[in-house]
């Protein structure tokens, strides 16, 4: 039963996903903006890591895109509380989890999408980077949109206008993109910024998968920033479920 659930509710939200074309396509704009302007200038400049300077920018581009995108998706949910969506739905048998699990996995399937694009961009920009990091980068592009979501639609459903929601995400969005070396690796920050960003888990998603863009599958850094990405989904969608289980009732 959570697995028909699921897909109902994850087949109700994506078909509204694709009657959304040009939000699709939107969505990716900042990543690729950054790709087109801010990626020739890193051309052949030291960056502190392995790899190209593609092979720095494109894996922070991906996570940026499901970062923003994904603590973003809880303003959805306030819109459906006010005109009674989500309290309609929730007095229907359909398993609570799967509530969150067909949003967040909508939203996974989404940025995936537009990670897809993102990176079809990239190669004609100069990327060059093995099928398998290429897909591990997905992955981790999934894995983040899910708990980050999962976080957003938790935090929705305790606010009640789209003015708080906005600051509070604005207030976690950016020191995150900051702090994970999003755009440059922190080995070039110093050395008291570089043992803050330690504190901030997509630095291990960011890591990650810079190692696997030039082909490295074992070192410390892939293994901990899968250990950070599944640890954070499951934490997420423990406390997402909960969430939609009793707010309100």
């Amino acid at each position: 039963m959570l697995l028909h659930d699921t897909a109902l509710i994850y087949g109700r939200y994506l078909r509204q996903s694709l009657r959304s074309r040009f939000a699709l396509l939107f969505g990716m704009l900042m990543p690729l903006l950054y790709l087109v302007f801010f990626g020739p200038l890193l051309t052949d400049l030291p960056l502190g890591g392995r790899g190209s300077s593609w092979q720095v920018l494109v894996p922070g581009l991906l996570l940026q895109l499901g970062l923003f995108g994904a603590l973003f998706a809880g303003f959805m949910i306030i819109v459906e509380n006010s005109q009674g969506v989500v309290e309609r739905m929730r007095v229907t048998p359909v398993s609570r989890l799967a509530l969150l699990l067909g949003r967040v996995l909508r939203d996974a399937t989404v940025f995936v999408f537009q990670a897809v694009l993102l990176v079809l961009a990239a190669l004609v920009a100069g990327l060059r980077a093995p099928l398998a990091g290429v897909l591990i980068g997905f992955a981790f592009v999934a894995l983040l949109t899910v708990s980050l979501a999962s976080l957003s639609y938790a935090l929705a459903m305790k606010v009640h206008r789209p003015g708080e929601f906005g600051p509070m995400i604005n207030a976690v969005s950016m020191p995150s993109m900051l702090l994970s070396g999003l755009m440059l690796p922190m080995t070039l920050a110093p050395g008291w910024l570089d043992v803050l960003s330690h504190f901030m888990p997509f630095r291990y998603l960011v890591d990650a998968m810079r190692d696997a863009y030039v082909g490295s599958y074992t070192t410390a850094a892939m293994l901990y920033g899968v250990l950070v990405a599944v640890g954070l989904t499951v934490l997420s969608v423990t406390v997402g479920t909960r969430v939609f289980r009793t707010s309100g009732a």
